[in-house]
């Protein structure tokens, strides 16, 4: 069955790629992207040549989930002309990379307002209407940083990672009484196929940059060129497009909390299913154990 489908963070990366696939799947796709006259212009010119030359629905909508203004509009336009939502895909995000020291606290702040509290605000517009529909999928793409093994020079995403992961839980079962599901997509350290470190931010601090690297000189190099190599060549990027893909055709009530696509095999599907089960062994003990599964 179509569905319709808002994603934030479309312009490039995961979300492009999982726009496309979820339009080839038969959805109708809005594909979220901030300044769409300006730097994005391109993106959004790109998604409707792709719509028009496959045939496909997958339409751009202006999305700036730094702002309370943005996501209502955003939100409001996908009503407007389909008359309901039934999926949102969290996936903006910003990577940084650097020593912790380095950023200063005002900085960490923009990366956590992207990160985490930006699926806030797109929360807070969207889910009225999931709820008034007493149906509804929201996914959340996270990262396997947030249980898996961790190198330097990574802290605050990680950090800002970790911090949505954590809202992502609490979400589901705060929402599956309304009969809305929840499934968190956990991606590992994909070095090739996106824009992710080639675009990542820089500490602001730089006197505390110099500072680290006289005992750290050209970290970050080789962070990204390990996490390169132990990448197999057979890893393939759109692998997360197509799990979402997956998961929204899955029939509900029988979707998974968590999926992992991770070629590197980083040891972050270990530990969460370890902690996933202790969650839901709690939820039981605790005569909550309805609150894992949404209402049919």
């Amino acid at each position: 069955m179509s569905k319709t489908i808002l994603i934030s963070g479309a312009s490039s990366g995961f979300g492009a790629l999982t726009a496309r696939a979820l339009a080839d799947a038969g959805h109708t796709v809005y594909a979220g992207m901030r300044d769409v006259a300006g730097r994005n212009a391109t993106a959004a010119a790109d998604a409707a040549r792709y719509s028009a030359t496959h045939g496909v629905d997958l339409r751009h909508v202006e999305l700036d989930i730094s702002t309370d203004a943005s996501a209502r509009q955003a939100v409001d336009a996908v009503l407007s002309e389909q008359g309901r939502l039934d999926v949102l895909v969290h996936n903006a995000g910003h990577l940084v990379t650097g020593p912790a020291e380095a950023f200063p606290p005002a900085q960490l702040a923009e990366l956590f307002d992207t990160n985490v509290l930006g699926t806030q605000r797109l929360n807070r517009t969207a889910l009225p209407h999931l709820r008034e529909q007493q149906d509804g999928l929201v996914v959340w793409v996270g990262s396997s940083s947030t249980r898996g093994g961790t190198p330097p020079y990574l802290a605050p995403y990680f950090a800002a990672k970790a911090a949505m992961d954590a809202m992502a839980q609490s979400y589901a079962l705060e929402l599956a009484r309304f009969g809305i599901e929840t499934t968190i997509i956990v991606p590992g350290a994909f070095t090739s196929g996106t824009n992710h470190f080639a675009n990542s931010g820089s500490p602001a601090d730089l006197d505390v940059v110099a500072a680290y690297e006289t005992k750290y000189a050209g970290l970050m190099d080789q962070v990204s060129q390990r996490l390169a190599d132990i990448e197999p060549e057979w890893a393939d990027v759109t692998a997360v497009a197509s799990a979402i893909v997956t998961v929204v055709d899955t029939e509900k009530g029988q979707r998974p909390f968590r999926v992992h696509i991770d070629p590197s095999d980083d040891g972050a599907a270990v530990v969460n299913g370890v902690a996933d089960r202790v969650r839901a062994e709690l939820l039981r003990r605790i005569g909550l154990g309805d609150l894992l599964h949404p209402v049919v």
